[in-house]
Order: C-alpha cells, then structure tokens, then sequence
C-alpha cells in the first residue's frame, strides 16, 4: 500500500469512527432523555422544529397548529357554553367521525355564540358551529349534515392544501419549510376572509354525504336543510354565501341520494331535536 493510500484509508477510517460515534450518541440521547435528561433531540437540533413541511406534516403537529390557532379564534369569537348543547353537537361530531377516513384525529366541537347561519373548520379537527345555525336546522340529520361537511374538509386535508398554496404565494415557504407561527397567521386569515375552492366543496359536500350514510343519519337532511337556506329569501346566510355555486352543489348531492332511501335513518325527529336544543330556543 503506497503512503498516499495509508493516509486517505486512515481518514475514512477517522471520518467512518466519527460518523459511528455521533450516531451512538445521538442514539443514546433519543433512548435516554424521556426518563433520564428530559430533553430529546428536538432541543440539541433546534432548527428542526422552528419549521413545518406542510406537505408531510404529521396529525401531532396538525394538532398543535389547529390549537394555537383556535387560541386566537376564541378571542375573537364568543363561546357558547351551555354544558346540554355543546355535548349534543359534540355526541353528534363524534358519532360522524368514528365512521370518517380520520377517526383517530382528537377534533374538538366548538358551538359559537352568534345569529349568523355558519359553520367552519380548521386544522386539527377543530369545528366550529354556530349558535344561527343550529336554531334553523329542523332536526338533528340536518345539523349532521352541516357538521359532516365541516368534518370532510378536515379529513380531506382541504386547510393544509391552501395553507401550502397561501404559504407559496406569500412566499413564506422555502426548502426548510415554514415558522408555525407564520402559518397560524396564514391559517388564520383563511378561515376568517377567504371561502373555500369549488373543488374543495364539492369533494367536502360528497365526503360529507358518505359519512352521514356510514353513521345512519337519514342523508335528505342534508339537502333539504341547503334548499330551504336556498329559497329563505333575503339573500344567502354567511354559511352558503362564502360557498360558490351553492344550487349546483345541492343539486349534485340530489343526485347522489338514492330516492327511495333518502328519508331512512336518524335524526328527523323535529320534536326530538328541539328538546336538545332548548337551551337555544
């Protein structure tokens, strides 16, 4: 072996021993720190946790943001807490996520003090309802209905895709990916401001009908509580109004509803629904 040989194997071997030790170390601090140090990786490589990649984030973090961002909703909105009507629409909320794409998602149900007719979702799973909305709603199918659609744009990942495209066109996102704060102020901004894609609510619309199928609510409550809203008269509600092409979409979930079976399965019981929602009358 020539002299130049020796000297470039004895710094890979260097290199390789280095590389082995790190890895050991690292090893040792992950296995470790839980019990023994109480810290992780996480604070020795701060750098991985000051950015999100929104295209692989993980349900724990979707979790987090969605929170961070219901902390700055609450203080612009007021919470109703009537214990009998939250656990109401929360029983329902749970009933219709059990049978969803994302049953192991914690989404946290949220009724909002307000006449207006509107209902939204944000990361996480965080749904909001307001109190207008369940006043108008007949009977618990259609509420269902409003909450399901609400639920399909959570499991669909709808938020994040126009999280990612927000981000892009603010140019906020780069290789790293982007500061969770920015995104809660992102996110923010479009659940206040911005109406969903048309695609995105036709797709949350059929999602939205499967899962009161699959959670044997009567699927014409969610059309017939649409049409009514529709011929009220006095324009849209806030609900519809900031959803495009709202007549259309009823008349695709129409299509979608077998008529035969359309008013079999729970909740149109009128009578029912008002005494869950007294509080509220």
């Amino acid at each position: 072996m020539s002299w130049f040989s020796k000297v470039l194997s004895g710094q890979l071997r260097r290199l390789l021993y280095g590389t082995l030790s790190l890895v050991t170390a690292v090893s040792v601090i992950v296995v470790s720190s839980p019990a023994g140090y109480g810290f992780s990786l996480f604070d020795i490589l701060p750098n991985v946790i000051e950015v999100i990649q929104i295209s692989s984030m993980s349900d724990r973090q979707e979790v987090a943001l969605g929170r961070q961002i219901n902390d700055r909703l609450v203080r612009d909105v007021r919470v109703y807490n009537n214990r009998q009507v939250n656990n109401y629409v929360n029983a329902i909320g749970e009933r219709l996520v059990r049978v969803s794409s994302r049953p192991d998602l914690p989404f946290t149900f949220q009724v909002v003090e307000d006449d207006n007719i509107n209902a939204f979702a944000t990361l996480g799973g965080f749904v909001y309802v307001n109190t207008g909305l369940i006043r108008r709603a007949d009977n618990e199918a259609e509420l269902a209905g409003v909450i399901a659609h609400e639920i399909a744009h959570v499991t669909e990942k709808h938020v994040l895709a126009r999280l990612r495209q927000a981000a892009i066109a603010q140019g906020v996102l780069n290789a790293t990916g982007v500061d969770p704060d920015v995104l809660v102020n992102i996110a923010y901004e479009l659940v206040i401001n911005r109406p969903n894609s048309r695609s995105a609510e036709y797709e949350a619309d059929e999602v939205g009908l499967q899962l009161l199928l699959a959670a044997n609510y009567a699927p014409v409550g969610m059309v017939n509580f649409f049409e009514r809203l529709l011929s009220g008269g006095g324009g849209l509600p806030q609900f519809l109004n900031t959803h495009p092409d709202t007549r259309n979409r009823v008349a695709r979930l129409r299509q979608n509803i077998d008529p035969s079976r359309a008013a079999h399965g729970h909740g149109l019981d009128a009578h029912a629904y008002r005494q869950q929602i007294q509080p509220l009358l």
